[in-house]
């Protein structure tokens, strides 16, 4: 941890642009909502924490911590006592949640268990808060962890929904949402801001560990395209957020060329043949999930968007977890395992 005992500005061109990004999206942290900010004890949330307190007097908000100690390095109950007391100082009530290594071992299991959670935490705080409950989980993602995920996915060969991945909401369960408040600014800002504002960073040591594959690209790729063409991080990051956009109105679309051309029974081949290749895939995609379906790989999709094309036979591909997408000369249906 560290920690300079300086006196810091109450108010900072930090605080501005976020207060004013929230002004022009009021219903995205609405004026007295209560919040539940997870908090790693990083340069991320702590920055993201001590913006939310400065700025809660203006918007009226009610406030917890979560921190979840994933138990994968020996300092990290140290960090989470301290981080404990550090809230308990600033008087910001704080809730700590523990597990290890041999119960949580990948990063996809620690992300499932933290948001687990989270969504848990709310639900409990909510019991007690009936008026104002805790709709809103907060985490301290930045345009940097935006462009992350948008490279890794597109290396993975992702659909334009997992390229315009780490939106800046998004529903957890029920009427919980996820809220990145932070997509706006970089890594290197919430560092700086934490130099400026004086506050603690706890550094998980697993950050430096580059076999696991953000890390890779946080510390490898990152780097040697900001050489190359110094902002490319944000640029990036303001690529994905343009696919969110362009997704979110693809998906209104699609929704209603669904229910245009499908019945109970599936989708009308006869109209979809006539449909171009991309639009086909569209459709399945969105199809797939509305059915709760793992959509197949890009390649998988783009096969079976041809299969169903004029002159082929009838015929069926098998999908994921024992489904079966099939069809004839007249209707394309999906059958459960």
């Amino acid at each position: 941890m560290s920690l300079d005992t300086n006196k810091k500005k109450p108010w900072s061109l930090w605080h501005r642009r976020l207060h004013k990004a929230l002004k022009r999206k009021s219903n995205l942290l609405p004026a007295g909502s209560s919040l539940l900010i997870s908090v790693s004890g990083g340069q991320d949330s702590i920055a993201l924490l001590e913006l939310i307190c400065d700025l809660q007097r203006l918007h009226k908000w009610k406030l917890h911590v979560w921190h979840g100690d994933h138990g994968w390095h020996e300092n990290s109950k140290k960090i989470a006592d301290e981080l404990e007391q550090w809230c308990k100082d600033k008087k910001i009530a704080i809730s700590i949640t523990s597990t290890d290594k041999n119960k949580v071992s990948t990063e996809k299991d620690a992300r499932e268990w933290r948001y687990t959670n989270l969504i848990e935490q709310a639900k409990k705080l909510s019991k007690g808060s009936l008026d104002t409950p805790y709709k809103y989980v907060l985490t301290g993602h930045t345009g940097s962890d935006r462009a992350e995920t948008f490279l890794m996915n597109l290396a993975r060969g992702s659909h334009i929904a997992g390229l315009s991945s780490l939106r800046e909401r998004r529903i957890l369960q029920g009427e919980i949402e996820l809220v990145r408040p932070m997509l706006i600014f970089s890594r290197k800002e919430t560092l700086q801001m934490c130099d400026e504002m004086n506050l603690p960073i706890w550094i998980d040591p697993s950050n430096s560990n580059v076999q696991l594959a953000r890390n890779r690209i946080r510390k490898e790729v990152l780097p040697v395209l900001e050489k190359l063409n110094h902002g490319s991080t944000m640029r990036i990051a303001s690529l994905a957020e343009s696919l969110s956009h362009l997704h979110n109105d693809q998906y209104q679309l699609t929704k209603l060329a669904i229910q245009s051309i499908s019945n109970e029974e599936g989708i009308d081949r006869s109209v979809m043949i006539n449909l171009p290749l991309t639009v086909r895939t569209i459709i399945f995609y969105q199809w797939f999930k509305d059915n709760e379906v793992i959509p197949p790989s890009s390649k998988q999709m783009n096969e079976l968007s041809h299969k169903i094309g004029k002159n082929n036979p009838p015929s069926s591909i098998d999908l994921s977890n024992g489904w079966k997408i099939q069809w004839d000369k007249k209707l394309i249906t999906i059958s459960s395992p």
